[in-house]
């Protein structure tokens, strides 16, 4: 059974920086590209960054690029978010997700975490 599991949300002001972690079990981690995606209140669910498996390549969202940095340590099976200079517009629940080949296209994964919720304030 896949289990993904985010940690590392909370409350941070504007300007600050949070790491969000995602374990994951019940996959061969390292042959899985690994993304994170974030929904805020009353909005559609949109990508953040994703990692390609099979050639390390990483992936940003406009709105997040130059601040936000996606990682993985297969060892751990664990993926990271590392997010500086965080906006008020970056809160949300953020959500890491695995598959073996989507990258920007939420529909397309098929294993999801339980979500963390990031809330910025000014």
């Amino acid at each position: 059974q896949v289990q993904l599991v985010e940690s590392g949300g909370g409350l941070v002001q504007a300007g600050g920086s949070l790491r969000l972690s995602c374990a994951a079990s019940g996959l061969t981690f390292n042959s899985y590209n690994m993304g994170w995606f974030r929904q805020a209140p009353g909005k559609e669910r949109e990508f953040v960054a994703a990692d390609r498996w099979s050639t390390s390549a990483t992936y940003y969202a406009d709105s997040v690029k130059g601040r936000f940095t996606i990682s993985r340590d297969n060892a751990k099976n664990t993926v990271y978010l590392q997010m500086n200079s965080l906006k008020p517009e970056d809160t949300a629940v953020y959500y890491c997700a695995a598959d073996r080949s989507a990258i920007a296209t939420w529909v397309r994964y098929d294993y999801w975490g339980q979500g963390t919720q990031v809330t910025v304030s000014t």
